[in-house]
């Protein structure tokens, strides 16, 4: 859980007017009950008015409220957009989950405000994406959580097929293409896989351990060093 998240939980727990001790809002969000005295005090320091001490328990005075959630316009935008773009591009528990925090953008939001989600005038058809191609996505993003090795049958831009073990490192968008990113074992270094072009992926039971040498950030790094190599080639071919 996140620290914003269960900052939030604690107040919520102590919203009832009654007391409540370290040991149980530990056990309640399965932490430590030192991790529960910091929270306490960062709290109190942000004005919540929390009562209470160490050893004897917490209570919330009454009349606190969490601030209503405010967005600006060009905020709600940019989110509606984003929902839409990933129910349209994304996987399948992505789309569910875009569909979900629309409906609880649109709940929080002041009266006011709401029609901005229905307005927003910006889409992102779905065309192209088939079911299959969604659950890949979704195999690939819990095979990078889990730090999974897998088994890729893919077949390159000639169509020439092969058998891959990958260390999936991330998932990009290209607009209507996403790429896998990952240390191919085969190659013995970074590579991209449309996901169009994976045939069938299986797990291997493997699971990698962290390596900065073979991590996203690495790949990142090299890319944007070929990029800033290439803008040098030619401006000096310009010239």
């Amino acid at each position: 859980m996140r620290r914003a998240d269960r900052l939030f939980q604690i107040v919520q727990y102590l919203r009832g007017g009654r007391l409540v001790t370290a040991a149980n809002l530990a056990k309640r969000l399965e932490v430590s009950e030192r991790t529960i005295y910091r929270d306490i005090v960062d709290l109190q320091s942000t004005g919540v008015p929390i009562d209470g001490e160490a050893g004897i328990g917490y209570i919330m005075r009454s009349g606190f409220e969490l601030p209503p959630l405010m967005f600006t316009r060009d905020e709600i935008v940019a989110l509606v957009t984003g929902a839409r773009m990933v129910k349209a591009w994304g996987g399948t528990a992505m789309m569910a989950a875009a569909e979900e925090a629309l409906v609880k953008i649109e709940a929080v939001l002041p009266e006011a405000e709401r029609s901005r989600v229905g307005d927003t005038k910006i889409f992102s058809p779905s065309i192209g994406l088939a079911g299959q191609a969604r659950e890949l996505i979704d195999r690939c993003e819990q095979a990078i959580e889990a730090r999974e090795i897998i088994a890729l049958d893919y077949s390159d831009e000639d169509a020439a097929t092969s058998k891959r073990n990958v260390r999936p490192l991330g998932l990009w968008f290209w607009g209507k293409v996403w790429t896998l990113v990952g240390w191919c074992e085969l190659r013995d270094d970074f590579r991209m896989f449309r996901l169009d072009r994976i045939s069938n992926l299986t797990p291997t039971g493997g699971v990698y351990k962290p390596d900065p040498e073979r991590s996203l950030e690495e790949f990142s790094r090299q890319q944007k060093e070929k990029y800033e190599q290439y803008l040098a080639e030619t401006k000096q071919g310009g010239d």
